[in-house]
């Protein structure tokens, strides 16, 4: 008979039932409530192995997502200061993603329900860990993205996160994405589910995103917030685009140039006029 190995699925027959559980060969264990109600005696039966809190070798019939040697998501159900994250495989035993794993800033480890793409590990003792994927297995696990995607939006979690920018892997389809610290506003969370629009596809069929809006859709919030400030202020409002570029961000956020953008997209709809240096809604 094989080694059998915790964190791995395998095929065991099954020996006898005691009392609430069902004994495997190889002396493995298996509550009655892991298997299927019809499991009988020299059945033989794919199942889970892994190490119980009393350190004995334990199966289960509920397979997971992630395995040792192969990859995949798994959730994010709690949360430890002082351990690391603690995720869901997809089985009956929490695995501990250790803190060292997470990120530096505080403010980018995973939250709840937030997805890690991942592997798993034991210690000496047999008890599960998981481990993020490194770059080098992910470039492994990655599908080509096709030319026409340009321009698409996708959902995808991200994986990996550096200064320069952020990695991410697209839902379902497993595209690698790239997105340059440019192009967005806030850099995402270890794990955390996005809206990513293609900006472009590589050569070797990887793509690069972006987390802004559309120029367009920038150009709708820009015109929005002055908007909304002209009616806050009866109507009026001493800046025009003329105004001074640090003025225009100290009060609005956004540049002089995406401000006289704004203000001539409200002008030519009519909702707007400029005078002696004031902005007047109509």
């Amino acid at each position: 008979m094989k080694e059998l190995q915790p964190g791995t699925m395998t095929e065991l027959e099954v020996i006898a039932k005691e009392g609430s559980r069902w004994i495997l060969e190889g002396d493995v264990q298996m509550n009655a409530s892991d298997a299927d109600e019809t499991l009988e005696v020299a059945d033989r039966v794919t199942v889970f192995l892994y190490v119980n809190r009393r350190k004995e070798l334990s199966a289960t019939t509920q397979l997971p997502r992630v395995t040792i040697g192969s990859y995949g998501w798994a959730r994010v159900i709690r949360i430890d200061a002082k351990e690391g994250v603690y995720v869901d495989i997809g089985a009956p035993v929490e695995v501990l993603v250790n803190k060292a794993d997470m990120p530096r800033v505080r403010a980018l480890w995973p939250q709840t329900d937030d997805m890690l793409y991942m592997t798993l590990r034991t210690d000496l003792g047999g008890t599960l860990f998981g481990r993020l994927v490194t770059e080098e297995r992910a470039l492994e696990q990655i599908a080509a993205a096709p030319a026409s995607l340009t321009n698409a939006n996708l959902k995808a979690r991200a994986y990996r996160l550096l200064p320069v920018g952020s990695f991410l892997l697209s839902i379902p389809e497993n595209y690698r994405i790239f997105i340059h610290q440019s192009e967005r506003e806030k850099e995402p969370r270890l794990g955390e589910e996005l809206d990513v629009r293609v900006i472009g596809v590589r050569e070797d069929g990887t793509l690069n995103g972006s987390l802004l809006p559309r120029k367009q859709e920038r150009l709708a919030d820009d015109s929005e917030v002055i908007l909304r400030y002209l009616q806050d202020s009866g109507g009026q409002m001493p800046f025009t685009d003329k105004s001074n570029p640090e003025e225009i961000q100290e009060m609005f956020t956004m540049s002089k140039g995406a401000f006289k953008r704004a203000l001539g997209r409200l002008m030519k709809e009519g909702k707007i006029t400029q005078e002696d240096g004031w902005t007047t809604l109509k």
